[in-house]
């Protein structure tokens, strides 16, 4: 084998190689991408996040039926868009959920100490 052709093999075997090694990372991430997106979903949902949040959990519900369709597509730079707008609006949604959560018990507080107040002042 010539130089020449040697130098054409190592060039076409290094291209497939950075072609295998870009395609594979390319669906790696969107993958991850997604399933880190559905677990924030799923983990706004257990906090509250649907009835806190509707809006927001119905917009990220929605944005991973879209990611899961582009994944589904092959679409993957769509897909990672996506479940990171679906991941940002769980998290929101999570937020709003402890907000109301925590302003709740606030409340409750609040009132039992009204209470404690009143009971108080009619036994002195």
């Amino acid at each position: 084998m010539t130089t020449n052709s040697t130098r054409w093999l190592t060039a076409l075997f290094s291209a497939a190689a950075m072609l295998t090694v870009g395609c594979s990372s390319m669906k790696t991430p969107a993958t991850a991408d997604v399933a880190v997106s559905k677990a924030a979903v799923d983990n706004a949902a257990g906090a509250g996040g649907v009835q806190y949040a509707p809006v927001e959990m119905t917009a990220a519900r929605e944005k991973m039926v879209l990611a899961n369709k582009a994944m589904a597509d092959k679409d993957y730079p769509l897909a990672r868009d996506l479940a990171a707008q679906a991941q940002a609006d769980a998290k929101l949604a999570q937020s709003k959920a402890n907000s109301a959560k925590a302003q709740a018990a606030a409340d409750a507080l609040q009132e039992d100490i009204r209470v404690l107040r009143v009971e108080l002042e009619r036994n002195l």
